[in-house]
């Protein structure tokens, strides 16, 4: 299990979150909302369901985030 997990909200720009992903040199993150995993963001997500469809760096997280996401707890067979 991984401490201090950095979440992405989904009103998040785009280009916000791209800049975090550079400085920490990461290519994920959890999208999080009200204490509930609403989704995913990779730089990948950015790039094809952003950049390539024309969107700016307004554009929000929640605009091209991987919904649906399945998750089990640590503790859960």
């Amino acid at each position: 299990m991984t401490p201090n997990v950095h979440l992405a909200s989904p009103g998040e720009s785009l280009q916000k979150i791209a800049k975090r992903m550079a400085v920490d040199d990461v290519g994920f993150l959890p999208v999080g909302e009200n204490d509930r995993l609403v989704g995913t963001i990779t730089d990948r997500d950015i790039v094809v369901r952003a950049v390539a469809e024309g969107k700016d760096g307004n554009a929000t997280v929640r605009d091209v985030m991987t919904k649906d996401v399945k998750y089990r707890f640590e503790d859960e067979v």
